[in-house]
């Protein structure tokens, strides 16, 4: 995807309190644990739940990762609340033909339509997967299954172990959800 085939930089948009940051700290321990080099981190200020911000994740197969700016030029952009669409551009800098990943109930071809959105665009409803597998509509985890598949830049089952980690008991939920969304997002328009 990029010009260092090696690297994949993806960029989070969420809303503070929906788990964006724990999404890219989880891909980044299911890359590591298939022994790629990896950072995630956040970018916010003085936010306060329900404010827009930013994650972002930095995965290389061959070499470590040695920038630690935010990620302005992304392969692959995130969106986790459809809200914010209409309020952030979340396209800027995104890389010619750089997929945007979004939760919504919409199609690719209407949010396309609607946003004037220019590059390639998947879809999943998340936040339904997540209310019928989780019962809340926190969809950080449910969205990892579909930037796992439209990415491939970690296998699936990589992400488990670090989500039984960080979940406990409602790790195997959190696995369905992703593993949900794995299945269902809507390929690339």
């Amino acid at each position: 995807m990029t010009e260092n085939k090696s690297l994949i930089e993806i960029r989070w948009h969420g809303r503070g309190g929906q788990g964006a940051v724990t999404a890219a700290e989880i891909l980044a321990q299911a890359a590591v644990s298939e022994n790629k080099y990896a950072q995630a981190f956040p970018s916010f200020g003085p936010e306060r739940r329900g404010a827009p911000l930013q994650a972002f994740n930095r995965i290389d197969s061959k070499a470590p990762v040695r920038i630690r700016a935010d990620i302005t030029e992304p392969d692959v952009v995130v969106v986790l609340d459809p809200s914010l669409l209409d309020k952030v551009d979340v396209t800027s800098g995104l890389k010619k033909g750089g997929p945007v990943i979004i939760n919504t109930r919409k199609t690719a071809r209407e949010i396309k339509k609607e946003f004037g959105i220019k590059s390639p665009v998947a879809t999943v409803n998340a936040t339904k997967i997540a209310r019928e597998v989780l019962g809340v509509p926190i969809v950080n985890t449910t969205v990892l299954g579909a930037v796992i598949k439209l990415t491939g830049v970690v296998k699936k089952e990589s992400a488990h172990a670090p989500l039984e980690k960080r979940f406990g008991r409602l790790g195997e939920r959190n696995i369905k959800a992703m593993e949900t969304a794995y299945k269902e997002v809507a390929e690339v328009q």
